[in-house]
């Protein structure tokens, strides 16, 4: 698969109580700590999306100024 610079995709599990956990080196990349804020958007036709604290604010009013339209 090629996938573009900057783009990244990691395999994970869905355990037993529906918990996953963010792989390290996507954690290093975001600069993701223990107790940091995230915030998980669901499209049932696009998938999931996780975003960190400091970007939710950008995404959210992207995602209604499309939804509006």
């Amino acid at each position: 698969m090629n996938i573009p610079q900057g783009k990244f995709a990691w395999m994970v599990k869905i355990g037993e109580k529906g918990q996953f956990v963010i792989p390290k080196e996507a954690r290093e990349l975001f600069d993701l700590k223990p107790g940091d804020e995230i915030i998980v958007l669901g499209d049932k036709e696009r998938g999931l999306a996780i975003l960190p604290k400091e970007k939710q604010q950008h995404f959210i009013s992207h995602i209604f100024k499309e939804i509006e339209e």
